[in-house]
C-alpha cells in the first residue's frame, strides 16, 4: 500500500445493495417498511457494522459510545410515518442521536422473514427440523420433521434450551411431536395453513390466548415460545451474510430485549 492510501470499506449504499441482492426488495409485505432507514451520508464506509433486533435508545448509545458505522435490525427502525423531528418522540430522539453520530440503519424486516435462510429457517434449523419447506401463500411459514417422533415435554424442553429461554406457553392436542409448522414472531395466521399442510404441532412467538386455548379442538399443538426468542437466531444469519459481503467489517451481535418475565 503506498504511503498515505487508505483502506476503502465498503460504503452504506453498496452494502445495502449487496444486501438487496440476498434479501430481495420484492419479498417485503406491502404494508411494511424497511431499507436504509437513516443515513447522514449513504457513501460513508462501513468498517464496524452492530446487529440486533430492535434499533432500541439503549441499542443506539451503544453504537454510538463503541464506534460503530451502522446498525443493521430485524424490525424497523421507522416504522410509521412520523409528524416532526425533535427530542418529544422517542423515535425522532433516535434519528437525531444517530444522524448526529454519523450512525446508518439498515432494517429487513418482512424479506428476512421470507427469505431462504431467514428469520424462519433459522428458527427451524435451531429447533432441529430437516426437509424445511415454506407454507402459505406469501411463502412467509416453514414446515419440516424432527429426526424421531418425541413427546411434548421433550419437544419443549428443547425449544427452551436452543432459545435460551425459562418458560413459554403449551396448548396440548395430545399429539406426539414430529411434523412441525413455524413462524418466527406473531405467527397465529398461519395455524389453519399448518394443520392443511398435516403438521402435529406449531410453534410460533405470539398466538394469543384465545386460539390457544382451542388447541385440542383444532387438533394441533401451539406453543408459543416469545416473539424476540424466536427471532433472534436471524442476527447470526446477518451477520455471516456481512461477512460474506465484506470480510473487512468488523460484526458484533447484541441484544435488543427490554421485556422480561417477573
Amino acid at each position: 500500500m503506498l504511503t498515505g492510501e487508505r483502506d476503502f470499506y465498503m460504503t452504506v449504499r453498496q452494502l445495502y445493495e449487496n444486501i438487496s441482492d440476498r434479501i430481495p426488495e420484492d419479498l417485503r409485505e406491502e404494508w411494511d417498511n424497511d431499507g436504509i432507514m437513516c443515513s447522514a451520508d449513504d457513501m460513508a464506509d462501513v468498517n464496524r457494522a452492530l446487529i440486533t433486533l430492535d434499533v432500541t435508545e439503549e441499542i443506539v448509545d451503544y453504537a454510538i459510545d463503541n464506534g460503530f458505522d451502522l446498525i443493521v435490525s430485524h424490525h424497523p427502525l421507522v416504522f410509521k410515518p412520523i409528524n416532526a423531528i425533535n427530542p418529544e418522540n422517542h423515535i425522532s430522539r433516535k434519528l437525531v442521536k444517530l444522524i448526529r453520530a454519523g450512525v446508518s440503519v439498515i432494517s429487513l424486516h418482512t424479506r428476512a422473514d421470507k427469505v431462504r435462510g431467514g428469520v424462519n429457517d433459522c428458527l427451524a434449523r435451531i429447533i432441529g427440523l430437516a426437509d424445511i419447506e415454506p407454507i402459505g401463500d406469501d411463502c412467509l411459514a416453514r414446515i419440516g420433521h424432527l429426526e424421531r417422533e418425541t413427546s411434548m415435554e421433550d419437544f419443549a424442553s428443547r425449544v427452551k434450551s436452543v432459545l435460551g429461554i425459562d418458560k413459554m406457553l403449551v396448548a396440548d392436542a395430545y399429539n406426539p411431536v414430529y411434523t412441525v409448522a413455524l413462524v418466527g414472531g406473531d405467527g397465529k395466521s398461519y395455524i389453519n395453513d399448518a394443520i392443511e399442510m398435516g403438521a402435529d404441532t406449531f410453534l410460533s412467538g405470539r398466538i394469543g390466548y384465545n386460539t390457544m386455548e382451542e388447541a385440542a379442538e383444532l387438533g394441533i399443538n401451539l406453543v408459543e415460545a416469545g416473539h424476540y426468542a424466536t427471532e433472534f437466531p436471524v442476527t447470526k444469519f446477518f451477520s455471516h451474510l456481512i461477512n460474506k459481503i465484506d470480510p473487512r467489517i468488523y460484526v458484533q451481535i447484541v441484544g435488543s430485549n427490554v421485556i422480561r418475565t417477573v
